[in-house]
């Protein structure tokens, strides 16, 4: 019997029409468009429409997945949706309201919290059920209306966030070159109060206490987490290459999570990558959390940059605190 691997087969993304320049920040918080891309690289975000929700933006995604990756919908047999913006709180999962939207009917269906790693950890998520047998086509995608917990009177988050979402097509494949190389997850709860929602959950339940003191908007600890993810990326990428005995000069593509410029620069150079070999999308989309490393693979895809079986790099530092690294060629089509 053939030996069973994942291969990444597509990739589809959204992003809202609606476009937050830093000039549009400028009007509502006590910052300037030169501190801001400074301080992040960012020029603009995208916001999703006040009826635009976690699982519309993702539907959509996924739906170009689908149609890249020509799975059938009926042959997708697991959903996962990676998010810390669900359009409801705890339930219905996000997952089965996509499954909803996009038709699909049962099928196992849930989310994952991870934060800005959730992508990558979706890809865990994949390769375990797949490499086991469990399923053959799974459908993962990150997304995200972080608008909907921004507090957009405190600068120090509201100039990072956007809304977006990327989802694909992980599929069973028995041609070891289309395979995943490798992935590495891992997490850090001594450092939860880095980045936090405090409301709503069972230690801060929904009361006016709540709403006063604007406990339901992400806080963050902005530079002990800066300080962190670029130690602990530059380590995460430097052991899955050296375990697997792979340079960083034969990575085409290296996909950091989009959080901010200076912490992916500070990688890159770290890692003696090129400028060519770096994606950015963060100065037009800003962090869009568990959306942004698929938003980004998608830009290279539709531009024409990524080509069938060029090795993809993703490392990605989120809240919780998470981690996360994976090696893989694109198994898909080129545009």
């Amino acid at each position: 019997m053939s030996q069973i691997y994942a291969s990444f087969k597509s990739i589809g993304a959204y992003v809202p029409e609606k476009v937050l320049s830093n000039a549009d920040l400028e009007k509502m918080v006590d910052t300037t468009d030169e501190w801001i891309v400074k301080r992040t690289g960012i020029s603009e975000r995208r916001i999703a429409a006040e009826d635009e929700y976690t699982s519309d933006m993702a539907a959509k995604a996924c739906e170009l997945a689908i149609e890249r990756s020509g799975v059938a919908k009926e042959d997708i047999d697991l959903v996962v949706c990676a998010t810390v913006t669900p359009d409801y709180f705890n339930m219905p999962s996000t997952a089965c309201l996509i499954s909803d939207k996009l038709g699909i009917r049962d099928v196992q269906a849930f989310d994952i919290s991870a934060a800005c790693s959730g992508f990558v950890y979706l890809l865990s998520v994949a390769k375990a059920f797949v490499e086991s047998g469990m399923k053959k086509n799974v459908l993962v995608v990150g997304a995200e209306k972080f608008s909907s917990i921004v507090d957009y009177t405190d600068r120090g988050t509201c100039i990072l966030f956007g809304d977006g979402a990327g989802a694909a097509m992980i599929c069973a494949t028995t041609n070891k070159e289309e395979a995943f190389v490798d992935l590495h997850a891992s997490a850090d709860g001594s450092y939860a109060d880095f980045l936090v929602t405090p409301a709503p959950g069972c230690v801060n339940p929904v009361s006016q206490r709540v709403i006063d003191e604007g406990l339901q908007y992400v806080q963050m600890k902005g530079n002990e987490t800066f300080k962190l993810a670029v130690k602990t990326l530059t380590k995460d990428v430097k052991e899955i290459l050296e375990k697997n005995e792979i340079n960083s000069d034969d990575i085409p593509h290296f996909i950091p999570h989009q959080a901010n410029y200076r912490i992916i620069k500070a990688v890159g150079d770290s890692l003696k990558m090129k400028e060519e070999q770096v994606v950015l999308t963060v100065g037009k989309y800003g962090n869009t959390s568990a959306a942004s490393i698929p938003m980004a693979i998608n830009d290279i895809w539709e531009s024409g940059r990524l080509k069938e079986g060029e090795l993809m790099l993703l490392d990605t530092f989120g809240g919780g605190l998470t981690w996360a690294s994976a090696l893989l060629p694109f198994a898909g089509k080129s545009k």
